[in-house]
């Protein structure tokens, strides 16, 4: 998951839709018994996953991440497909189709990577102590695909094939920006009904079940200052410094997103020349963005640049500015509010914790590219409960396994009884 997903949300100031659910409709005995069994062996998948790191550029590992998740489709009764990244990973999707008996497309989407580097094993093991799951990945999102295999496996014990095609796709590059498998989730998204993509569900320790009906883009800005370079002891005059100049620019833009509704921008990084006894001649800032309605990504750039041109602080220094949108965002659309009722509805009936609907979040995941050409119901977090993402500590939390497992199984069941495309 991109960094910052589920704090963001915590911490948001966006209205929440919370639905109570004080009162439990009736369950399905039968399938919340198959859900406790099938969450007993989602355990040990992701232990299984979580022991071989697959860190983006890891190309070893996501291989062997994605021939055990190839043969568990098969196992499934899918068909598979390796793709290779549009962007050189080193790694391949794996895309599984099933078709069968009904009218609904239906996708199920979940990430191979992690943010860590290899070697990580060594200072944070996988270990279970009580209700928790610690490793790296064990959340961020192993145990998002997890809850997408077993969830499919109690289906088939079923025999449930009330649905046209169901597709399945594992990605190797969510935590880079998946600019090798972006355009393949868009395609396969456009074949499909409705979309569900697997990162965190929710915090048990807060009391806290989540479906992200929307999230932000994520963009980014590039300020680059172009000066003269001379030697910063004998000629420091002759020199026109970059730095300084990128210095003087920050400050008087970091404000500028607080007039633009749907805009937010934080400064993050400066990068210069890196010669120490040298006036520079470059220097580059870069900014965090985060765009929650259409068109402020415009507006936003349009007022830095109006801010920057004319106010050079260091005479004879270039300016220029850039917004680039690396990760599509996506809004919530009355189509998707209607799955994330129905997935609520199926949630009241297996656990007393409130399921917030969030319309919108400033987070980015892969959510955004399903959602970018416009057919589908697209809805985030349907994975497991935990903590920590990116972190030493990250947990999953293993008493939310059979609750998610039950609502993605009766959600998909209950999907398919709906008719036409």
């Amino acid at each position: 998951m991109t960094a910052r997903l589920v704090f963001l949300l915590i911490g948001s100031s966006l209205s929440l839709s919370l639905f109570s659910n004080s009162v439990l409709a009736e369950k399905d005995q039968t399938l919340a018994d198959a859900a406790s069994r099938e969450a007993v062996a989602a355990v040990e998948t992701i232990r299984e996953l979580a022991m071989i790191e697959s860190g983006s550029n890891d190309a070893e590992g996501l291989a062997a991440i994605a021939d055990i998740l190839d043969a568990r489709l098969v196992a499934l009764g899918f068909r598979t497909e390796r793709h290779t990244s549009a962007v050189d990973v080193g790694a391949d999707s794996v895309v599984g189709t099933l078709k069968g008996t009904g009218t609904q497309r239906i996708m199920l989407m979940a990430h191979m990577d992690t943010v860590f580097e290899r070697g990580i094993l060594e200072s944070m093991p996988v270990r279970l102590e009580g209700n928790k799951l610690f490793g790296p990945g064990v959340l961020d999102a192993k145990g998002g695909v997890a809850v997408v295999l077993h969830s499919l496996s109690i289906l088939a014990d079923r025999g449930w094939r009330n649905y046209e095609t169901l597709t399945v796709l594992f990605n190797p590059d969510e935590e880079t920006g998946s600019a090798g498998s972006g355009a393949l989730i868009s395609k396969l998204a456009s074949r499909s009904d409705t979309v569900l993509s697997f990162e965190v569900g929710g915090d048990g320790a807060r009391s806290m079940a989540w479906i992200l009906a929307g999230t932000a883009s994520y963009a980014q800005v590039t300020l680059e200052v172009l000066g003269l370079a001379s030697h910063a002891g004998t000629s420091p005059e002759k020199g026109r410094n970059a730095v300084l100049e990128v210095a003087h620019q920050v400050l008087s833009t970091r404000d500028v997103d607080k007039t633009i509704d749907g805009a937010q921008l934080n400064w993050t990084n400066v990068l210069s020349d890196k010669a120490y006894n040298q006036i520079p001649s470059l220097a580059t800032a870069v900014a965090d963005a985060r765009i929650t309605r259409e068109g402020a990504e415009v507006e936003l750039l349009d007022a830095l640049r109006a801010r920057v041109v004319g106010s050079s602080l260091i005479p004879g220094t270039e300016v220029s500015i850039s917004l680039e949108i690396l990760r599509p965002g996506f809004e919530a659309s009355p189509e998707s509010l209607a799955v994330a009722e129905l997935a609520r509805d199926v949630f009241r009936e297996i656990s007393p914790l409130p399921l917030y609907v969030v319309p919108m979040v400033k987070g980015a995941t892969d959510a955004g590219y399903a959602a970018k050409p416009g057919n589908a119901a697209v809805l985030e977090g349907f994975g497991p409960f935990g903590r920590g993402l990116h972190s030493q500590e990250e947990v999953v939390e293993v008493d939310s396994i059979a609750p998610s497992l039950y609502q993605v199984a009766k959600l998909l069941m209950e999907l398919g009884k709906r008719h036409g495309k």
